[in-house]
């Protein structure tokens, strides 16, 4: 049975300490202010120590002033104070074009400009940037220099229903926009000598992965299979359609395109095979180097960045055989993330990946119980088999109620799906690798990836496949945890008065 609590995991509460001044800071603001009430809390937490549980209240407290004060600095590190009218800049671009009604879209990060008012500098900061739609903009690749003369504006605060554009653009790194006419950019040999070490590091990776991508594309009648690829293996979606996205979130299978944990521990389990076991400090250390290399490779995403860190302390514990995977390892990956970048509390991706997997873990071992595993152990199949069912339930558990909040849908065939898609990723993520030393090898795996796209296309089609419409506030999305929560205390319960017996 689970241990779930501030006994077996005491990081937990000081990670949702974090997580709420994170949140508490959108509403209260105020640096100075935040600054005080965690000095506040610290002090008192100090003078606490002869009651302990009072103690590990004003901890937690501690953690609220934190996330509160450090979101408030990256907040305010975001905004600067662009120079009136047009001015004159050097940058790199960091993500191929995406191809907008009018325009060309294409991430941008300042390798030279004009100080901002009051001398602060911009060097460094990232900006959204829209070229007007042309062959030449078309023809931009990742890691081109420019140099251009526009106007760059602070992030809008445009919405369309739950979507803030301008939250939207803070979370990922973004200082501002711009909009740039045909003739007010041109190529240009940049410098990256004012840019980060971090920076240059990513833009590295960004333009090796645009190497190895060009080894999926065959011709231009696979684009379909080729977007997968390439979503599935190095985290680059400019190429999937609206229509194909929606086929995969009709489905419930939106989660594979999107790099995670999933992925990952497929990329882990090859590495470590690669690594061998003769000397395990060694090749852990190794498989963690390539694991993180392989996060920078597909960009950097949260949800990647999530299941790194959890596999790099999965790999440190498993020298020292402790616990490996738990609710307190989740809990602190969630503290170095957001100790770190605070703004990704609010990126979806995040909030759905760290609740699927907080799932997992706490709803697995109940699931567990219900099945003999002496009976398990005798059947390997119906074990993988039980394990996907668990897995999938437990996770759909953990992000039904966000999906239902964020996309309006229910995805009823969710089960049947996984069944379908989790095969044909390790499939695709083998045969991958199995290109980059075999090029050939590439029309095979788009015709797996072109199979797994009609299997799911077909099963979207089927009566009932994904309930629309729904549009829950914040407070009944937080009434489906409780209520989710309560159901797993109630379980727990049972499990421990003996009216429910483990099998």
């Amino acid at each position: 049975m689970p241990k779930f609590g501030a006994a077996h995991a005491p990081l937990l509460w000081p990670a949702v300490g974090l997580m709420g001044g994170i949140a508490g800071e959108t509403w209260l603001g105020g640096q100075a202010a935040w600054l005080l009430a965690l000095v506040a809390a610290l002090l008192s937490a100090l003078a606490a120590r002869r009651w302990p549980l009072v103690q590990s209240l004003l901890v937690s407290a501690c953690f609220v002033g934190l996330g509160g004060w450090l979101s408030a600095s990256q907040s305010r590190a975001l905004r600067a104070d662009w120079p009136a009218g047009k001015t004159d800049f050097e940058a790199v671009v960091l993500t191929a074009p995406a191809e907008k009604a009018k325009t060309m879209a294409v991430d941008l990060l300042l390798t030279g400009a004009a100080p901002a008012e009051g001398g602060a500098a911009l060097t460094g900061r990232r900006v959204k940037a829209y070229l007007h739609k042309d062959e030449r903009s078309r023809a931009l690749r990742v890691g081109d220099g420019l140099r251009v003369r526009a106007q760059i504006r602070r992030n809008s605060e445009w919405r369309r229903g739950r979507f803030d554009y301008r939250r939207y653009l803070e979370t990922h790194g973004f200082s501002g926009t711009v909009y740039v006419a045909s003739a007010d950019w041109q190529p240009e040999r940049v410098s990256l000598r004012g840019v980060s070490r971090l920076e240059r590091t990513r833009l590295f990776f960004l333009q090796q992965r645009e190497r190895l991508l060009q080894r999926f594309a065959l011709s231009e009648g696979e684009t379909d299979p080729y977007a997968v690829v390439a979503a599935m293996t190095l985290g680059d979606k400019s190429a999937l359609t609206t229509e194909l996205k929606e086929v995969y979130a009709q489905t419930g299978a939106s989660h594979v395109l999107a790099l995670s944990g999933l992925h990952l521990s497929i990329v882990y389990a090859l590495f470590s095979l690669m690594a061998g076991g003769r000397r395990r400090q060694l090749s852990q250390l190794a498989v963690v180097l390539g694991i993180w290399a392989f996060a920078f490779l597909t960009g950097l995403s949260v949800s990647i960045v999530r299941a790194a860190t959890m596999l790099s302390v999965y790999a440190l514990l498993s020298l020292g055989h402790r616990d490996k995977m738990s609710v307190n390892v989740l809990a602190f990956t969630a503290i170095v993330m957001l100790m770190i970048t605070p703004n990704a509390l609010f990126d979806v991706g995040f909030q759905l990946s760290f609740m699927a997997v907080l799932a997992i873990l706490t709803f697995m071992p109940l699931f567990g119980g219900l099945v003999s595993q002496q009976f398990l152990l005798q059947h390997r199949w119906l074990r993988g088999c039980w394990q996907m069912v668990g897995v999938s339930c437990a996770a759909q558990l953990g992000v039904a109620p966000l999906i239902a909040y964020y996309f309006g849908r229910f995805s009823t065939y969710f089960l049947l799906t996984n069944f379908i898609v989790v095969p044909a990723v390790i499939v695709i993520l083998h045969l991958a690798v199995a290109v980059m030393v075999v090029p050939s090898l590439a029309s095979l795996l788009l015709a797996v990836a072109g199979c797994l796209n009609r299997a799911l296309t077909a099963l979207s089609g089927l009566p009932c496949a994904s309930i629309e419409g729904l549009h829950p506030s914040p407070a009944q999305v937080a009434l489906m945890y409780v209520a989710i929560g309560a159901g797993y205390m109630l379980v727990r319960q049972l499990y421990s008065s003996g009216l429910l017996k483990e099998k």
